[in-house]
């Protein structure tokens, strides 16, 4: 199966694949000059999506070991979005904050930036729980253990990442004794199980606050997980990431301040680009690794 999918005026590609080539073993995404194939797993189908990204357009090939159905049709050509950033508008923040003397200058560098989606919600999920409060050379070296035991691999020898269902199979076992802490281990099971068993649903069409309420009753799960899914999985544009310890960087950077700001001055500086929260999120990220897109 094949689908060409346009491309915005100055879409930055460069962005894209930096994104996606953050595993130097390369087990589930390879990068190469203008192109990702990316193995997801989409009801329990190992699928390898081949996205050759030229000027106009992105040119995606769809390879599935298996039978997919209409939902799983929808479920890839989701995944494509979110894999080529094309899930939420730049412009409305760059016209939100044009006269803004703090982020308009940040943005006016970088005025085409996009944020880059996780293929799927459950992906998004599980890498929130993985890095938070680790180096991210670590947590995608456990990322990597992750898909490599739950994951299936896909007949071109891509590894794809795991749906539920395949995660919910592991035993804690399986991945600390692969580094991981027990608090993670049981948090990414716990995950995998509920949704699994269907006590929690990831539809991208739920409201932002019901979603975060049922995240949060996920024990394990914090404010900076749930926005940060919300970001990366559900495309939400008005994430706030006052926890995020890279943002408060940035804001120190640009403030010229001694320290970084805490936690709810942090909410407090955000909330002025709502409701574009997550794409001052973006610029704030990249503001400390220009040009490319950062991923903390």
């Amino acid at each position: 199966m094949q689908t060409s999918i346009p491309l915005p005026a100055g879409y930055r590609s460069a962005d894209i694949l930096a994104f996606h080539s953050r595993d130097p073993e390369a087990v589930a995404e390879q990068v190469s000059p203008g192109r990702i194939r990316k193995g997801v797993t989409i009801g329990g189908v190992p699928v390898l999506l081949d996205i050759a990204i030229g000027t106009e357009a992105a040119l995606c090939t769809v390879q599935a070991d298996g039978t997919l159905t209409p939902d799983h049709v929808r479920q890839v050509d989701d995944a494509l979005l979110n894999i080529l950033a094309l899930r939420i508008d730049p412009a409305p923040f760059l016209a939100a904050v044009q006269g803004d003397p703090l982020l308009g200058p940040v943005a006016q560098r970088q005025p085409a930036l996009r944020i880059v989606q996780s293929a799927t919600i459950f992906e998004a999920l599980t890498w929130a729980i993985i890095g938070q409060q680790i180096n991210l050379t670590f947590a995608i070296a456990l990322r990597r253990t992750f898909i490599l035991q739950a994951g299936r691999q896909h007949s071109s020898g891509v590894w794809c990442y795991p749906e539920a269902r395949d995660a919910a199979r592991l035993l804690a076992d399986d991945l600390t004794t692969r580094k991981f802490s027990r608090s993670k281990a049981d948090t990414v099971l716990r995950l995998a199980q509920l949704v699994d068993g269907g006590a929690l649903t990831l539809d991208r069409g739920d409201d932002a606050s019901a979603v975060a309420a049922a995240l949060l009753a996920v024990k394990g799960i914090g404010p900076w997980t749930v926005n940060y899914a919300l970001l990366r999985g559900y495309g939400y544009a008005d994430c706030s990431l006052h926890g995020d310890v890279a943002i408060r960087a940035a804001f120190q950077h640009l403030l010229g301040e001694d320290a970084k700001p805490d936690m709810a001055r942090t909410e407090a500086l955000l909330a002025r680009y709502a409701p574009h929260r997550t794409m001052a999120a973006a610029h704030l990220w990249a503001s400390l690794h220009p040009p490319a897109v950062a991923d903390e």
